[in-house]
């Protein structure tokens, strides 16, 4: 029988506090980033679940996240393997800049633009698009067989980096991802199917 499956987005960060574009940009969780974590992990342990192993990316404030998830379920010694196919998406000439500023520079109809369509990308990054052609064949290589081999998983990512995994998981197209929004701290639970289609979705 295949395992769970588990995403997780970050807590809230020192720039999404800033309303500031972050991407690749490397701030930590706030204050009530660490509490939403909590918060997830207190969930996840009324519910049971044991991770055989963990996936984040690049960036601390994933890891962060992760980490305080693991800690209050007791299961801070798994594998925790940190990878940039999972980092979120890269806002190239918008990361660090505040999104009021970005609009009153481009215009509130092109950042949205950047911001929400699939596959325009802002100068210098990547759209959804290429998100998710960078993330979906990590998980497939990965992530996906341990998932098939039994393992239950955690991956502690981003917005976009999990709304491609979403995406996938959920049989969406590019125009319904991209009016899904995952909040900050927020879990989604996946149990696969033998043919790795999705038996069933929770939300917390």
């Amino acid at each position: 029988m295949p395992g769970v499956l588990v995403l997780v987005r970050h807590g809230q960060s020192e720039w999404n506090l800033k309303n500031l574009f972050t991407g690749w940009k490397n701030p930590d969780i706030t204050e009530q980033g660490e509490q939403e974590a909590q918060k997830t992990g207190q969930m996840l342990k009324s519910k049971n679940v044991h991770f055989d192993e963990a996936f984040t990316s690049d960036l601390k404030r994933a890891q962060h996240t992760t980490d305080i998830i693991l800690s209050i379920l007791g299961q801070g010694h798994i594998p925790i393997t940190r990878s940039q196919a999972l980092n979120e998406r890269d806002y190239g000439d918008l990361a660090g800049l505040n999104k009021d500023d970005a609009r009153k520079k481009w215009g509130e109809d092109q950042v949205h633009i950047w911001r929400r369509s699939y596959d325009v990308p802002p100068p210098g990054g990547e759209s959804l698009k290429d998100t998710v052609a960078r993330v979906l064949p990590y998980y497939i290589q990965n992530i996906l067989p341990k998932v098939m081999q039994g393992k239950n998983i955690l991956i502690g990512a981003h917005g976009n980096s999990l709304r491609a995994l979403v995406m996938v998981l959920d049989r969406l197209t590019p125009e319904q991802i991209t009016k899904l929004e995952i909040g900050t701290g927020e879990p989604f639970l996946y149990k696969l199917r033998n043919d790795t289609t999705v038996e069933k979705k929770e939300t917390f």
